[in-house]
């Protein structure tokens, strides 16, 4: 493949595909960490999702069971990090760390187990998530442009990229127009305050984190049931860490951490596209280097945002109630 073959419109729809992955783990980390929780945990919770989505799948051969298998297994370890962070007041990043580590070992020695294929599952073939296609795709797929745009930029995905992009607003919506939005908040910048003002701080910061693990577990059931088709060890390869980097770039803001996720997607098709390809000057660069890309890109945005991000005040910081 030469320079000249590379197109923006593939990048653009790789860009919107793989973004969801990101949007779910860090709308999860934004309830979490604008509670008071830091939510290093994303990583593992992707991990167990995507292999109990994936098993669930194939052997029930129906993608909706293995989803809400992935939400029951996500909500679970949300649940107890909870435990940990909140009740029993440990170490929020000692926690999370111990999470991913767990979730990584476990998940490949539970599929060998049961599958016997180097700690992966099947493939899941018919047990996928269909695309959807939208109503005139065939009478305007030749239409310049607006083929494109509505076939493929708009159409041709699963149920989950429509609900991740529309998550955002949704979240936006839920954190600064609600009731419950406003005492979730309050939790992460003073729960002192707003534990005097009548608010449980625990049973908030319960609520951010059955959230998290709600919408955690999305991003593990489409990288397992709409990207790959199947459970691989470790294969959310730093999704959880890039999602957290999108929150700081994102100021803890849903629009702004939606851009974030964008920004990663957009680098993550860059790097795809790349493979194989003979650019001018350069040459071919391997591809142990293009696979490297979304991670400089992490480093460099942490380098020049983390001053200048504000994260919520009592972040990492266990409840004590006041007597």
């Amino acid at each position: 493949m030469s320079f000249e073959d590379l197109h923006l419109g593939s990048i653009i729809v790789s860009t919107v595909r793989n973004a969801p992955v990101l949007i779910f783990a860090a709308m999860a980390g934004l309830f979490a960490e604008r509670s008071g929780v830091v939510d290093i945990g994303l990583e593992g919770k992707i991990l167990a999702s995507a292999f109990v989505s994936a098993a669930v799948a194939f052997a029930t051969q129906n993608p909706w069971y293995g989803i809400l298998a992935g939400v029951a297994v996500s909500v679970a370890v949300a649940l107890l990090q909870g435990c940990i962070a909140i009740t029993q007041k440990g170490n929020q990043l000692v926690a999370g760390i111990a999470i991913n580590i767990t979730m990584s070992g476990l998940t490949f020695v539970v599929a060998q187990y049961f599958f016997q294929q180097g700690g992966r599952t099947p493939d899941l073939g018919e047990a996928r998530l269909s695309e959807i296609v939208l109503p005139g795709s065939a009478a305007v797929a030749d239409v310049p442009v607006l083929g494109w745009i509505w076939t493929q930029l708009l159409g041709g995905h699963t149920v989950l990229v429509y609900l991740a992009f529309a998550l955002v607003p949704l979240v936006h919506w839920v954190l600064y127009h609600t009731r419950f939005g406003l005492r979730l908040r309050a939790c992460g910048e003073n729960p002192h305050a707003a534990d005097a003002a009548g608010v449980s701080v625990e049973r908030t910061r319960y609520a951010a984190m059955l959230i998290a693990g709600i919408l955690c577990s999305f991003s593990g059931a489409y990288l397992a049931i709409v990207q790959s088709g199947f459970f691989l060890r470790d294969m959310s390869a730093g999704a959880g860490y890039l999602a957290l980097t999108a929150m700081v770039f994102g100021n803890w803001r849903p629009f702004y951490t939606f851009l974030g996720c964008l920004m990663f997607g957009f680098f993550g098709a860059v790097q795809i596209q790349l493979e194989g390809v003979d650019l001018p000057v350069v040459g071919r660069i391997p591809g142990a280097l293009i696979q490297m890309v979304p991670y400089v890109v992490t480093v460099i945005v942490l380098a020049g945002l983390m001053a200048k991000s504000v994260a919520p005040k009592a972040i990492g910081v266990p409840f004590v109630k006041s007597r």
